[in-house]
C-alpha cells in the first residue's frame, strides 16, 4: 500500500504539471512543469521525501529502460531524420560545452556558497 500511495503522488504531480501545461501559453514541456511542481512541495514540506522516496528510488533505477521508447521511435523514422543529422550534430557540439560550463560554474557557486556559512 505505501507504494501505491507514493506512486500516486508521483502521478498526480506529473498530472498536475500536464494542466499547466494546458493552461499556461509558454513553450514548456509538461514535465518540466511537474518538476518544479513537486520541488515547491518537497521544499516547502508539503510532501516529506519519505513520503516519494522508495518508488522515486525505482523509477530512477529503471530511468534506462524509460529511453528504449524514444531510441525505437528514432529509428522507426531514421529515414525522415536522416536529412537533419549534421546540423543536428552541429548544434549538439556547440550547446554542450556551454551547458557543461554553466552547470559547472552553478556548482562551484553553490558549494562556496555553502562553505562560506
Amino acid at each position: 500500500m505505501k507504494y501505491l500511495k507514493q506512486l500516486a503522488i508521483i502521478i498526480a504531480v506529473s498530472f498536475a504539471g500536464e494542466g499547466l501545461r494546458f493552461i499556461l501559453p509558454f513553450p514548456i514541456p509538461a514535465g518540466i512543469y511537474g518538476l518544479v511542481i513537486m520541488f515547491i512541495l518537497l521544499y516547502s514540506n508539503a510532501i516529506k521525501p519519505e513520503s516519494v522516496g522508495t518508488v522515486s528510488d525505482f523509477l530512477i533505477e529503471i530511468m534506462a529502460v524509460m529511453f528504449v521508447p524514444g531510441a525505437v521511435g528514432i529509428i522507426a523514422a531514421w529515414d525522415r531524420l536522416q536529412s537533419m543529422l549534421l546540423p543536428s550534430l552541429c548544434a549538439i557540439a556547440l550547446v554542450t560545452p556551454l551547458v557543461l560550463a554553466a552547470a559547472g560554474k552553478v556548482t562551484q557557486y553553490i558549494i562556496e556558497k555553502q562553505e562560506g556559512k
